[in-house]
Order: C-alpha cells, then structure tokens, then sequence
C-alpha cells in the first residue's frame, strides 16, 4: 500500500517512554510517527526540536514504560465471515472493525474457506476494501477450500497480476473431507500459478494451504517438493497444530524451506492436538528455522466437530483474540517476549512480502501495539491513527454498535 510522504499538515505524534520489542527488544525508546510512518527513533529526550508548524499540530502519548511490539499481522481471517457447514443458519457474519484492532491486529489476510459459492471473491475484495477504509490493512488470498477455484478474472494467475490486494491463492483444502480431493497434478499447477504471478508481480506469490486431520497429512505438499522445481516457500501449510502426528510432519516441512502457520484455536484436555502456544514453544526447542512459522486465528472462521458420518456435532468461531492471548500465555510460560513475537509480526510480514511491516523502526510503516500488564492491547495505533486508547477502541466499523 503506497503512503505519501509526512506534509506540514499531518498530524505528528511522539511516543515516550516506550519498551520497544521491534520484534527484539531494544530497551526503551521515544519515537516520532508521521505520515503513517515512524520517522525517528531513539533514546528518551534525544528527539530534535521539531520545527513550529509541524510541533503546533503534534500530539504525544507517554507509554511510560509500557511494551510497545509491531502491530500483529494475522494471515488467516475470514473477513466475509466463514462457516456454513451446518446449513445456511450456520454462516458467521462477518468480523468488524474493532474486534481486530482491540486485539491488537493491524493487519489482515482475509480467505474464503468451505463455501466459496455463497461466499464469492468479488464479496471478500469488496469486504477487503472496506476494511481498508476504515483504516485496517488487509489483502485476501483468491480461491478457496475447492477447485476450480473461484476466482474473479477467470483465473488464480489472473487475479494476482490484475487484483492488486491479493497476495496469493488459498486456503485450499487437502486432506480433509470437505475438500475437491486434489491430485498432485492439480496441486502442482496452482503452485505453479502462484509462484509466476509473485515473480510477475513481486507479490507473495505464495499457496495457502488448509489442512485437515485426514490421515494424508502433508504427504501431497512432501510429494510436490519431490518432484518439482517450485521453491519450498511456495507452500504455507495452515492449522498443521490440529493433530500432532501433522505437527511433527509440518517441522520437517519447516527445515525443508516451507512456511508453516499454526492456528490459534481452543483445544481441549486430551485432545489429539497442541494449541498454538504448544506447538510454537516445541517448535522454538526443537530449533527449527524460527523464521518459518506463522501464527493465525481463523478470526470469523467456523471450528467445527464432525462425528464419524461428516456431520457437524458442534460448532465454535475463531476470535482475533487469540493471538495475543497466545503471546500471553507463552511469556507467563517464561519464554521471552522478543522470541515470541516474530511468529506473529516480521515472519507472516517476510511471507507476505509486506516490506514496511512487522517491526518497527525508522521508515517502517507507524502499526504499533502497547501492552498492558496482562498483555492485552492498551493502544493501538495504524498507520500512525491512533484506534484504541486505554483498552477502548475510538474507531468502529461504520455497522458495529
């Protein structure tokens, strides 16, 4: 997304007394952010005097000593508003603006998940730009759970080359019941299509893939690197934390090259899966690649049980929330706050291709969360506007009550 540059008459604000993670920790800081960006930064009272027409409309918040992190960047969210397993009463609605941002999500990748019929792509760019307008960054992956798949130009190649907000192809389903059942020729071919589109575009060019807890596993995407020259980066693995067996297949996926994303959903005690708190603090011991993770929420998606016949036993939705839920729950497990974020902030911005986003420092887009005590988001700022202050959010979606 292209900003200009800060003019005398944008608004400035100065941060103090910051404990910046950006994502490593670098102590605390004073910062200036201007024209959606921050402009400077450093230590506390070094800032140089700015001049009179800018320092009449500035404006300063002292964090006083608060944790300060990039805003969250979470890389699977139904913004339409997924579900449908359970009939058309089981559509979720879709997610408004607040319930990212007071979870501290500054942006978004929406997707189309099992009804890519009902849900359309022209609806989710247009939910895309919406959100955007009310001051979120989003993108969307094209495509869906099924093939063909549903696209707007006629093509997923398409799409990419001529739609500038989305990034990728996703989520297609493998593994699971709900699926087209994808041959590796199939999958294959839509890598491919995603991959040239990136080279073409410098997009992410990446294959968003869901996967269930078929017994299948990863064995398509293990396949695929076999016998293709499509980098590893190409495949992003999503909810491989559903069961463990896929887990442990996804880590050596991980070392091979590919991106795996885990999903920040509730799991029950004695449950055949790990939370996303889980699987990040075994991944972080195993000392796998620690730029090749990615922690999402399936915000607005639906979590469904299915008994033995394929049909929904109950049902729950995905919460932005849990992404900083999970953050919290690591650093009371004693992880340090600087080796947790990533996962959630520079690696998903790596993976994306979003240059300016996912840590902070001079030049880089002004999305920045401060922390409370619990670690939940005290201030939110996008673009250097500020949307929630002392926990409440000052900006609403124009729907939200």
């Amino acid at each position: 997304m292209i900003r200009r540059q800060a003019t005398p008459r944008d608004p400035m604000l100065i941060i103090r007394n910051a404990d910046v993670y950006a994502p490593h920790p670098l102590g605390t800081q004073d910062l200036l952010l201007g024209g959606g960006r921050v402009l400077w930064m450093g230590a506390p009272g070094a800032l140089p005097a700015l001049p009179a027409v800018l320092q009449a409309g500035s404006e300063e918040l002292d964090l006083a000593g608060a944790r300060l992190i990039p805003g969250l960047i979470d890389c699977h969210v139904h913004v339409t508003g997924g579900g449908g397993e359970a009939g058309f009463r089981s559509r979720v609605p879709p997610v408004g603006l607040s319930r990212f941002t007071t979870a501290g999500v500054t942006t978004v990748v929406g997707v189309l998940g099992t009804d890519d019929v009902t849900r359309t792509p022209g609806e989710l760019l247009a939910t895309v730009q919406a959100l955007r307008e009310e001051g979120l960054n989003a993108w969307a992956w094209t495509g869906g759970y099924h093939l063909p798949p549903a696209t707007l130009t006629g093509s997923v190649r398409g799409d990419l080359v001529h739609l500038e907000p989305f990034v990728g192809i996703g989520e297609l389903a493998i593994s699971d019941h709900r699926s087209s059942q994808p041959t590796l020729d199939e999958l294959l071919r839509l890598a491919a299509d995603a991959h040239v589109a990136g080279l073409m575009t410098g997009k992410a060019g990446v294959l968003h893939l869901h996967l269930g807890d078929g017994p299948r596993g990863l064995e398509l995407v293990r396949r695929a690197l076999d016998t293709s020259e499509l980098p590893p980066r190409v495949f992003h693995p999503t909810h491989v934390n559903r069961r463990r067996a896929l887990f442990d297949e996804a880590l050596d996926l991980a070392r091979a090259g590919c991106t795996i994303d885990l999903t920040a959903f509730p799991v029950e005690e004695g449950e055949d899966a790990y939370t996303a708190a889980d699987a990040l603090a075994r991944y972080l011991a195993a000392q796998a690649p620690a730029e090749r993770i990615t922690v999402s929420s399936d915000a607005g998606g639906c979590l469904p049980c299915f008994d033995g016949d394929g049909r929904v036993c109950r049902m729950d939705v995905g919460q932005a929330g849990a992404l900083l839920a999970t953050i919290a729950e690591l650093t009371g497990r004693g992880l340090e706050l600087g080796r947790v974020l990533p996962a959630f902030t520079a690696n998903p911005a790596r993976l994306l291709r979003l240059a300016r986003k996912g840590s902070i420092g001079a030049g880089q887009d002004a999305d920045l969360v401060a922390l409370d005590a619990t670690g939940a988001a005290r201030t939110v700022i996008i673009g250097g506007n500020v949307h929630v202050r002392d926990g409440v959010a000052l900006r609403r979606g124009m729907f939200e009550h």
